[in-house]
């Protein structure tokens, strides 16, 4: 479907009721294609879950603080 942006402005809310049925959207100004409204892909997240993403990271070493701690300590002298 086409719809040109000064009615897409007016029918948002039925635009969208329309794309989460599956239904594409091409909005026109001045009869050119600036926008698409497309439903959402299926297959769960796109992100992993911050929790989940921290437990994978293993740091080995010293702190940065200790790290800080020891270059300030070498600028010194």
């Amino acid at each position: 479907m086409e719809i040109n942006v000064k009615e897409a402005r007016s029918k948002l809310s039925k635009l969208l009721d329309r794309v989460q049925g599956g239904e594409e959207i091409t909005i026109l100004r001045r009869g050119k294609e600036v926008a698409r409204l497309v439903p959402p892909r299926s297959g769960g997240r796109r992100l992993p879950c911050l929790r989940e993403f921290r437990a994978t990271i293993r740091i080995d070493g010293v702190s940065m603080s200790t790290a800080l701690a020891r270059g300030r300590e070498e600028e010194r002298f």
